[in-house]
């Protein structure tokens, strides 16, 4: 981390052709913000039901995911993943559908080899950002000749102003395995600009 905030802050922040906006001030930003409630949950059952509710109102319904569609959706609010479905299921087939956070402590060997290989720190100005800074996202491992029988989702919510959320996705597919991976993120409305740098590799 410490290696790719020096990296950052050498590099000058991209100008975007045809885009006007208000330079982010990196030293307002917020870096980490969690959701009020506990950490991590065991199961949807046990998510905050305004939490929830905010899925809902953006036309996701997570119980009709869980029990319907096949899709297996990991969800993280602001910094924090809160939620992972169908973790069990997925694992009796040696798939590993997990937090970021988690496959750093329980699968240290995997991260280790992987990360970086594909978007590595020097890429560009954000990539370096979320290097020094990443909190929360999603992991997942196929392994050789799997293929994954549903659909991988991660879902990303900024619900806290001032705040940038920095997830990182790591998506393994070993020799001859098969995944279909698609996330999104969404945050409410504000006169305030809310800063998204994501990396997924």
């Amino acid at each position: 981390r410490l290696e790719a905030f020096r990296v950052w802050s050498e590099m000058l922040e991209p100008e975007w052709a045809n885009v006007h906006y208000e330079k982010p001030d990196f030293q307002a930003v917020s870096y980490y913000s969690a959701p009020k409630k506990k950490d991590k949950y065991e199961s949807l059952d046990e998510v905050d039901p305004e939490l929830l509710e905010t899925f809902k109102k953006l036309g996701i319904s997570i119980d009709e995911q869980k029990k319907l569609a096949g899709v297996a959706v990991d969800i993280v609010m602001d910094s924090v993943s809160v939620a992972t479905t169908f973790k069990k299921t997925l694992a009796e087939k040696g798939i590993i559908f997990c937090s970021i956070s988690e496959a750093i402590q329980n699968h240290p060997e995997l991260v280790r080899k992987h990360l970086g290989t594909v978007v590595p720190q020097r890429d560009n100005f954000y990539a370096a950002l979320n290097s020094a800074v990443f909190s929360d996202g999603s992991f997942c491992y196929i392994p050789k000749g799997v293929r994954c029988p549903m659909e991988l989702s991660t879902y990303f919510r900024i619900n806290q102003g001032g705040t940038g959320q920095f997830e990182r996705t790591l998506v393994i597919a070993d020799e001859g395995s098969y995944v279909s991976y698609l996330e999104g993120c969404t945050a409410p409305s504000r006169d305030e600009n809310q800063l998204h740098a994501a990396v997924v590799e």
